[in-house]
């Protein structure tokens, strides 16, 4: 049994064992954004107490032509929210590429400038548990279950802006189909 000990299936090539398939690194999905849709409690910003926060997804908050002036760009869209509600920053990402990938194939690279309103400073949390055999022994259910922090999203009120797009006159059409889809 000593000899089982000493090999190691992590190796980052099977150049001793070619018989084995390269090994996958498998890490736990991300749940899904249902359970952090509405707000619960207060805000929860990123602090000197609050330590350990992943970046958010959404880095680059404005996309296209960002400084042309107001006056090239008279028309105007924009995404309004409906409901009070938390949106995350894995949801403002993919909004963001999913509008821009639909300006730039229908109106042109050079005519229009996205914004990205709201913010992910909200921070939220997760209480894992385990679900393997044996848990019960090692996990410790409800007992110290304020969480880690997990990822961020941002708090958003009914009426509040969330995608603003600048844009001529005739792309508007364009821009309103961006923002629905």
């Amino acid at each position: 049994f000593g000899s089982r000990k000493r090999l190691s299936f992590a190796a980052p090539s099977n150049t001793f064992l070619p018989f084995l398939p390269p090994l996958k690194v498998i890490t736990m999905g991300r749940r899904p954004a249902r359970c952090y849709r509405y707000a619960h409690g207060k805000p929860y910003p990123k602090s000197k107490y609050c330590r350990g926060v992943p970046d958010p997804k959404i880095r680059i908050f404005d996309c296209g032509k960002k400084k042309l002036p107001c006056d090239e760009f008279p028309a105007a869209a924009h995404m309004v929210c409906d409901e009070n509600q938390q949106v995350t920053s894995e949801c403002l990402e993919a909004a963001r590429i999913a509008t821009n990938k639909f300006m730039v194939t229908n109106a042109g690279r050079d005519f229009f400038h996205i914004r990205m309103r709201p913010h992910p400073y909200h921070v939220l949390r997760i209480n894992k548990t385990l679900s393997c055999a044996g848990a019960d022994r090692l996990s410790t259910g409800m007992r110290g279950a304020f969480g880690k922090p997990y990822g961020t999203a941002a708090r958003v009120k009914i009426g509040q802006v969330l995608i603003s797009i600048r844009t001529k006159d005739e792309k508007v059409q364009i821009a309103a189909e961006a923002l629905r889809r």
